[in-house]
């Protein structure tokens, strides 16, 4: 068996001889108090600095500006008219096939406003015989129309959008 050590701590091993436990050797005559002030929490050792930068306040949602409704408002103009465009363009003649039987919008000869219409439709004006991809002027109209198909009444030609085309039309007979 051992004997104790001769002071109550048995693991002040350096401390020198006649000091009490507890009190600090290098301390010049200041009286200690029982337990050192400790701040934070208990058994967490106090941080004197943060260790991470301070978390900058967020910032306060910008509204939209005029400027930014402005042009959200032409941008649903513009996909609205363009598709308003797409929408009417396909009943025009550009997309009559044979077969088709079409409606004249407009008495100007010039411009006679051919839109494709259901044959069973009392606007079935016309009957399309045949469609010829090119561009074609009066004379050279009626001769293709000729070869095509015979019993043609009327030609239409349609050039400049990119498609040019020739239709070979007659009277629609109910």
């Amino acid at each position: 068996m051992s004997t104790p050590p001769s002071q109550g701590n048995p693991f002040a091993q350096n401390q020198p001889q006649g000091q009490p436990q507890g009190q600090n050797p290098f301390a010049q005559g200041q009286p200690q108090a029982p337990y050192p002030p400790q701040g934070g929490q208990p058994g967490f050792p106090q941080q004197a600095t943060a260790p991470y930068a301070p978390v900058p306040p967020e910032q306060p949602r910008r509204k939209l500006s005029f400027k930014t409704i402005k042009n959200i408002a032409i941008a649903v103009i513009v996909v609205g008219v363009a598709a308003g465009a797409y929408i009417s363009s396909q009943d025009d003649a550009s997309t009559a096939s044979v077969g088709d039987c079409m409606h004249r919008g407009s008495s100007d000869d010039s411009n006679p406003d051919l839109e494709v219409v259901d044959c069973t439709s009392s606007d079935a004006q016309y009957e399309v015989l045949a469609k010829v991809k090119g561009n074609y002027t009066g004379l050279t109209a009626q001769t293709k129309c000729e070869t095509e198909a015979k019993d043609f009444e009327y030609v239409y030609t349609e050039s400049g959008d990119g498609s040019d085309f020739l239709l070979c039309l007659k009277d629609y007979k109910k």
